[in-house]
């Protein structure tokens, strides 16, 4: 595999999604949790939807139940929260696992592309894909989605 998209997922809503689909696109993949300390920056990615979206910027919310049992709800108990207690408009795929030899595929081809230490370490941790499916930064859990750090990427990857 030679790019993020090559991969596909299952959205939350069952349907599938190619990551092909999103080729001339930046994507920030976020693995999420209900139950987090994180989970508050769902506001914060709901928000980088909002103003980026427009100009391009595809959030793409990975529901993931690995770090501290912390995302046990249904795929439809997962959306429904997100609407409901954040408004996530943005896509959500299928809850997934994001560590280790099950690992989602793309989540294993990061690890390849930037090494097993590139791999998340708990709840939201965020990538940036570039518009052509390369890996164009990482940022652990307690980066904010709305940092300078975070905003200077997407708008460089736009």
């Amino acid at each position: 595999m030679a790019s993020a998209h090559d991969f596909t997922f299952t959205t939350i809503d069952n349907k599938p999604l190619d990551m092909k689909s999103f080729a001339g696109k930046p994507v920030l993949v976020v693995n999420v949790a209900s139950y987090c300390g994180f989970t508050p920056q769902y506001t914060d990615l709901e928000k980088l939807h909002e103003t980026y979206g427009p100009k391009g910027l595809v959030v793409l919310g990975v529901p993931s139940n690995d770090f501290g049992a912390q995302e046990p709800r249904t795929e439809p108990e997962i959306a429904k929260f997100c609407e409901t207690m954040y408004g996530v408009k943005f896509p959500l795929t299928s809850k997934q696992k994001v560590i280790g030899p099950d690992a989602h595929a793309l989540y294993q081809w990061i690890a390849q592309e930037a090494g097993e230490g590139a791999a998340p370490k708990w709840n939201f941790h965020k990538y940036l894909i570039g518009k052509d499916g390369s890996l164009q930064g990482a940022w652990p859990s307690r980066v904010r989605p709305g940092s300078n750090e975070i905003t200077g990427a997407i708008e460089k990857a736009l």
